[in-house]
């Protein structure tokens, strides 16, 4: 029987708090049970309070997540990698303290490699020093998260993301449906076959052990000539993927996930997919009470 985990990108918009200590009791309140942590302009938090965080977050058995900087680029000029690396340090220490499970974070660009191989190489070769910051700090528990891309000129389409998880010890691919789909210019993720062939192709190269759980970002989503433009609400109509063919897939086959909305109004949504799944599923649909 799958297990689901539901909440937000960031702290709750209808948290009239500003204090994201507040943010585990919220959201349990509101029947969610994950947050994902957003370092995405720098990881800005204080031991302290990370370490709080993660106290509250396991009283209220909310499952964690963070993401790290928008701009890591792993694959770019030496200077920027080498700021990169330490983002992802700084952000794996960070989760090391509030006991999230995986760092999320978008592998680079292609422009300042010779090839899109060439960037998925440079990506791969610059996560090893990461990788021994991790064994170094003992946090062993804390997954590094490669999500697909939403830019055709980002590295991070679906077969990269998953090389790199084969390459790099301690690595499970993010799959993000919205990205996929905009990359895809509306090609992808419009039916639950497509759904099933990432879930069996993740499988397939990299056993099931990558499906426990599983971590998902969703919301529909706005796409232009490049790939991704803004992402929307589920209510509005014109945009897509739809929601219901990636929770309909999980119950038949059996996938524990993270589902992190990212959709403007956050929380909202979440409790939105999580009531989707509970109607779709019926009782397939475990949604978790205690984070682990």
């Amino acid at each position: 029987m799958p297990r689901f985990w539901f909440g937000p990108a960031g702290k709750p918009i209808t948290l009239k708090s500003t204090d994201i200590l507040r943010a585990p009791a919220f959201l349990r309140e509101m029947g969610l049970n994950a947050m994902e942590y957003e370092a995405v302009r720098g990881v800005n938090i204080r031991e302290e309070k990370a370490r709080a965080l993660g106290s509250e977050a396991k009283t209220n058995g909310i499952k964690l997540s963070l993401h790290a900087p928008y701009y890591i680029n792993l694959a770019g000029r030496k200077d920027v990698v080498e700021k990169s690396i330490r983002n992802m340090k700084e952000s794996i220490e960070v989760s090391y303290w509030m006991e999230a499970y995986v760092v999320v974070f978008h592998p680079g660009y292609y422009k300042d490699a010779p090839s899109k191989r060439d960037a998925l190489r440079k990506v791969i070769e610059n996560l090893k020093p990461v990788v021994e910051y991790r064994e170094q700090i003992n946090a062993r528990g804390v997954w590094l998260g490669p999500e697909t891309t939403g830019k055709t000129s980002q590295v991070g389409d679906l077969e990269e993301v998953i090389e790199i998880a084969l390459s790099v010890e301690g690595t499970r691919p993010v799959i993000d449906f919205a990205h996929l789909y905009a990359r895809s210019g509306g090609k992808f993720i419009t039916s639950r076959e497509h759904v099933l062939q990432v879930i069996e192709l993740i499988e397939e190269k990299l056993g099931e052990w990558a499906l426990k759980p599983l971590h998902v970002h969703f919301s529909k989503i706005e796409y232009g000539k490049g790939g991704e433009r803004e992402h929307h609400n589920l209510s509005e109509e014109g945009y897509g993927p739809d929601f219901k063919h990636v929770c309909g897939v999980f119950c038949e086959v059996g996938v524990d996930a993270v589902i992190i909305s990212e959709s403007p109004i956050l929380e909202q949504d979440a409790l939105v997919m999580l009531n989707m799944c509970r109607e779709l599923c019926g009782e397939k649909c475990v949604v978790e009470q205690v984070s682990e």
